[in-house]
């Protein structure tokens, strides 16, 4: 793929289920050959090169931007996985320590929580820490404030009574344990180190600017959103495709007097979750719209209640279109309607 890329032909994707479907045009007996399925590709595109799209040609910086935020997202995913095995083998050994760092966030996750398990991965070492082994834990983990407090707060959680296992069972359950943060030790680094390079490539490109001028749409989410929509103009013919890419486009299906319409299931996953964060923190952090005037004001403050702020929230599955506005453009705002900082026209797109 990346041979084909590399030089100046069009490289269409053709979906296998689709394949399928050309196939029995050319025979109903489920017949199927190397040759034939050559033809069968060959006439797709001879036939209804209009009814598929080519590869995008994203600029190198997006390619990379991709590379990147994806295997943000993996190690992310990495991350979460490795997290529930331990938070899974602590509830079934050592429950104090869900007890003692599951409300904080980040939980099992924070560097000083690892610390602290690895010193003592079993509930009879942990009673045993004395204050001082506490504080070295907590400082080695990175914390700075409140340290004595902390490790008062935790002496009392593990030295509190709870049900325990055998001895020889507990330091086997301790065991793996240790072997589990090791590995979230690895996994937590990686989605850091990974983040970091996404978001410094991120701020290289035209794009980020724009991106960043969303509510609620941070470096790293703006990396990962810009990864699937690519800075390719000519990608989505409208606002529905793009909005069909994402999934947030609902499915009609219509026979006779029949109609359904349900959620669509063929999609981008990625930028369906990015989408699904971006609403949420945009209803959390936003700010929203401070009109003077209207049914949503505040009179006293002029600023508007949450649940009257713009659409750039209101939906999980929400994505955006940004293009060069033109001079022939409209370009009164509108309540879908925004501007970056340097001009160029976006378009809210709300399912």
């Amino acid at each position: 793929m990346a041979t084909l890329r590399a030089g100046n032909l069009k490289v269409f994707a053709i979906n296998p289920l689709a394949a399928s479907r050309y196939r029995d045009r050319h025979g109903v007996s489920r017949k199927k050959s190397d040759p034939g399925d050559a033809l069968v590709l060959a006439n797709i595109l001879r036939t209804d090169m209009a009814m598929h799209r080519p590869l995008p040609a994203d600029s190198e910086l997006a390619q990379a931007i991709t590379v990147l935020a994806r295997a943000q997202q993996d190690a992310v995913w990495s991350r979460q996985q490795i997290f529930n095995q331990v938070r899974s083998l602590l509830r079934e050994f050592f429950p104090a320590a869900l007890l003692a760092f599951q409300s904080k966030k980040g939980g099992l996750t924070r560097p000083d929580a690892r610390a602290v398990l690895a010193l003592a991965p079993t509930p009879a070492k942990a009673a045993r820490l004395t204050l001082a082994q506490l504080r070295v834990a907590l400082k080695r983990g990175g914390r700075t404030r409140s340290i004595d407090a902390e490790a008062e707060r935790l002496q009392a959680v593990f030295r509190a009574e709870y049900a325990r296992h055998i001895p020889v069972v507990e330091d086997a359950f301790g065991k793996q344990l240790q072997a589990l943060l090791t590995q979230l030790t690895a996994a937590c680094q990686a989605a850091d180190d990974l983040a970091a390079a996404a978001e410094e490539s991120f701020h290289q490109h035209a794009d980020s600017e724009i991106l960043l001028g969303f509510p609620g749409l941070g470096s790293l989410l703006g990396a990962r959103v810009l990864a699937e929509i690519g800075d390719d103009r000519a990608r989505f013919s409208d606002a529905r495709a793009l909005k069909s890419y994402a999934g947030s486009a609902p499915i009609t299906r219509a026979s006779g007097k029949k109609r359904f319409v349900g959620r669509r299931f063929v999609k981008n996953n990625r930028l369906m979750n990015a989408g699904f964060l971006w609403a949420f923190a945009a209803l959390q952090a936003s700010p929203g719209p401070t009109p003077t005037t209207g049914a949503g004001a505040n009179t006293e403050t002029g600023t508007t209640p949450l649940n009257a702020t713009c659409s750039t929230a209101s939906s999980a599955g929400s994505t955006t279109v940004f293009r060069p506005a033109s001079a022939t453009t409209d370009n009164t705002p509108s309540a879908h309607c925004s501007r970056s900082p340097t001009g160029r026209q976006l378009d809210f797109l709300a399912p």
